[in-house]
């Protein structure tokens, strides 16, 4: 099993948390996501022989949560439609 942790922006409630749970849980070979409001970090353990943070990363930035430090205001908006959805569901 690996780990990557991943420091985020955007991170504002459990709705954002759920979401971003949910939508890295379903790639493949994702054991397990842990999302740290406080902290704006995202763990994801994971399966497999290649290294795949990018592949968390992209995924993270299409949600609206880029990786700390690379965000824009178009991320931003789209965080608080991920966050919306998040407390939907």
């Amino acid at each position: 099993m690996k780990t990557e942790i991943v420091i985020i922006e955007n991170l504002k409630c459990h709705g954002c948390a759920n979401t971003i749970r949910r939508e890295l849980s379903r790639i493949g070979e994702v054991i397990s996501v842990e999302v740290d409001v406080d902290s704006s970090s995202v763990k994801i353990d994971y399966a497999g022989k290649n290294k795949m943070r990018e592949t968390f990363v992209e995924k993270l930035r299409k949600l609206g949560y880029p990786e700390e430090g690379t965000g824009n205001m178009n991320r931003k908006i789209k965080s608080y439609v991920s966050c919306a959805i998040g407390r939907i569901k």
